[in-house]
């Protein structure tokens, strides 16, 4: 992942943190640490800072809890979930797919505030039970009005935060239409992203204060990804009930395992510089292999009379084919997650249909589009 370092994994979750996290955490720590000195002055050396690294540790701590709490309902759904990183606002779960009903996507989303409110709970019950006193007690108070404060924030009803999934749970629920959840609670979301921006943008404007600036930030964070949400949306609406076998690219590189490599290089490659890589199918029409342009060169010109494709074909991952009938949205999920350009098309039968091209998904979607304009 793109600016992150693993660190392991949490519950067989692998488990990232982003570069910019240990800014933050250096800044926390430092804010911290500055508090504690100022508020007991007994404490000497480097124990304000030792207690600082402690308060920032539990308060990302308490993150990575939220976002546990997202992960475990997901998993008991059977949903996957690829990575839980933490990155300069917060923390992000990284589902393999959606819920399958509102309701489940409902507990999915309320489950880490549920948690951070837990802890908020038990946090509170420990300083207030307890005879802590000074910086230790401090720290639990700070670390309590963190959790509270976590909980409340993700309520907030717009994409990308978990109230945001909430409402867009609720209006799936009321519609029927995932997508419209989706498309709605994203609006939501870049609408309090404006707000968010205006009140940190307004008081540096008019009074030259910076007191509210990190407010702008946030809103510009909520406004790109809330902006991201409602396009994956309109692009999943558009795809769905759409098959493979939509999208297939016509007169896709077919070449008969039976042919010569003379017959290949002259009927297919000379004049024709779109396609560098060609399924190779059997009698039957079956898919058996794939054959490159540059895997001519391992056999000598004078023997390309003699030689099949079939020869020198490379064998085809059964990871690497996907079925006619399949879903385009799924197929276009599965071409971006194993980062492909195309992939072979066959029916149940193990006959070759064609490829199917992310460009041709994207003509199909654009066509969409101007025959249903929003």
């Amino acid at each position: 992942m793109n600016g992150t370092i693993r660190v392991g994994n949490l519950f067989g979750i692998p488990f990232y943190i982003a570069q910019s996290w240990f800014l933050v955490l250096g800044l926390v720590t430092w804010s911290y640490a500055s508090g504690l000195a100022a508020q007991f002055p007994g404490l000497g050396g480097s124990l304000p800072w030792l207690l600082g690294l402690v308060a920032a540790l539990l308060l990302f701590a308490s993150v990575l809890a939220h976002e546990l709490g997202h992960s475990f309902v997901a998993i008991r759904q059977g949903i996957e979930v690829k990575s839980i990183t933490l990155f300069l606002f917060g923390g992000l779960a990284s589902l393999e797919k959606e819920s399958k009903t509102p309701s489940e996507a409902f507990w999915v989303a309320i489950a880490g505030p549920l948690v951070s409110l837990l802890l908020f709970g038990i946090v509170t019950a420990i300083n207030v039970s307890t005879p802590l006193s000074g910086p230790f007690a401090a720290i639990l108070g700070v670390l309590a009005y963190v959790n509270l404060a976590l909980a409340m924030f993700n309520l907030i009803p717009g994409l990308p935060l978990d109230g945001g999934n909430i409402l867009k749970a609720l209006v799936w629920k009321v519609t029927g239409n995932p997508y419209k959840g989706v498309v709605f609670a994203s609006r939501a979301g870049q609408f309090i992203g404006w707000l968010a921006i205006a009140s940190g943008l307004i008081p540096f404007l008019v009074f030259g204060s910076f007191a509210n600036f990190w407010y702008a930030l946030i809103g510009w964070f909520l406004l790109q990804n809330a902006g991201r949400a409602a396009q994956s949306a309109t692009v999943q609406e558009q795809l769905n009930g759409l098959t493979v076998a939509d999208a297939v690219t016509p007169d896709s590189p077919v070449v008969p395992a039976s042919l010569s490599l003379r017959e290949f290089a002259d009927e297919y490659i000379l004049g024709n510089d779109k396609w560098r890589r060609f399924l190779v199918t059997d009698d039957a029409g079956q898919l058996v292999g794939a054959i490159t342009v540059d895997d001519l060169r391992t056999i000598p010109n004078p023997r390309w009379s003699e030689t099949q494709v079939k020869e020198i074909m490379q064998p085809i991952e059964q990871s690497a084919v996907i079925q006619s009938n399949q879903s385009l949205l799924e197929a276009a999920m599965l071409l971006e997650q194993q980062q492909r350009s195309a992939l072979p098309v066959i029916r149940e039968n193990g006959v070759l249909v064609g490829i199917l091209e992310k460009a041709s998904i994207i003509s199909l979607l654009q066509k969409r589009v101007q025959a249903n304009p929003a």
